[in-house]
């Protein structure tokens, strides 16, 4: 599908159709992963051989909880990532209107769509807010809770940057669902696990439409000890802040507005972003625009200092 509510940061291999090179030689600045990945443990045969166990299942919600925090009374689902929560929510509920807007992350629009939803941008029973949002980094300060048997669907799933901004408090009100996502943080995005927390029944409800073993084995267990390792999680904030402050002084000193962002991720606003973008690609470093506002950019932040001096370069050439 070729309709920009659809498109996504990644996307090597049509940079690659476009302007060649191999995945070794390309940056990837397009998404809002972390790119210093939580390090790999030690996997266990039966992680890959036997269907995932419930005890190391319970491990990892028992995290999860300790981790973000979650009130006594609400429970936590655990699923193959973000974007499956987010393709099965629609269906907890018979298709009506509800309010999404349009500079925001596009999934979440498809796929209330698709399940026969009105989208609106104007005020409806049912709401999505993506907390910090997506692609302008801005916090929701009106997450009123849902009216009547309206949904309210809080996606934090670039909030573990900023744990005090969390409203997963909201989540002790019924109607209320509030998402997380282990790829983007920690850094591991193929490992595809995600989180869903509310009250008992509505969580029983999105368990049942998403089937068994919604996550595989090693997934569980990376994230059972990510989440437990406090550490890794203070040290990694800190750097991913002063690396974004890096990235707005770089973008500064070449002209670049900086428009928003979270620690995972920045949007500057640029003459012609298109152009940058294409400029960048020329140097094998790939981002983001967004056909609905032609002046941004959205980068994400290099991995080391060899691919700060790259970026750098690249901005260089692109003056």
């Amino acid at each position: 599908m070729s309709d920009h509510r659809r498109e996504h940061g990644g996307g090597i291999d049509a940079a690659l159709a476009a302007f060649g090179g191999s995945h070794d030689e390309w940056i990837d600045l397009s998404t809002g992963i972390n790119p210093r990945p939580y390090p790999l443990p030690e996997f266990e045969n039966s992680d890959w051989t036997q269907l995932p166990d419930s005890g190391v299942l319970g491990l990892l919600l028992d995290a999860a909880r300790d981790f973000w925090k979650v009130p006594e009374g609400l429970e936590i689902l655990a699923s193959g990532g973000a974007s499956s929560l987010i393709a099965t929510i629609p269906r907890l509920k018979a298709a009506d209107k509800v309010q999404i807007q349009e500079a925001t992350y596009n999934e979440h629009a498809a796929a209330f769509s698709a399940a026969g939803w009105d989208i609106s941008r104007e005020r409806s029973p049912s709401r999505v807010v993506v907390h910090p949002n997506n692609p302008d980094g801005a916090y929701c300060d009106d997450a009123q809770v849902p009216d009547g048997d309206g949904l309210l669907v809080i996606d934090e799933s670039f909030c573990d940057c900023t744990p005090d901004r969390s409203l997963v408090s909201l989540a002790e009100n019924d109607n209320v669902l509030i998402l997380k996502s282990f790829g983007k943080f920690w850094g591991l995005a193929g490992a595809r696990l995600g989180f869903a927390i509310g009250k008992p029944d509505l969580i029983a409800r999105l368990d049942d439409l998403l089937g068994p073993w919604a996550v595989s084995g090693p997934a569980l267990r990376v994230g059972a000890q990510a989440l437990k390792d406090a550490p890794w999680a203070e040290e990694t904030r800190t750097g991913l802040v002063a690396s974004a402050e890096r990235m707005d002084k770089l973008m500064a000193c070449h002209g670049a507005a900086l428009v928003g962002g979270t620690p995972l991720f920045r949007l500057f606003g640029v003459e012609d972003a298109q152009k940058l973008q294409q400029d960048l690609a020329q140097h094998k470093i790939l981002t983001r625009v967004f056909p609905y506002a032609p002046s941004w950019i959205r980068m994400g932040l290099p991995a080391d200092e060899s691919e700060w001096l790259r970026l750098e370069a690249a901005l260089e050439f692109s003056r």
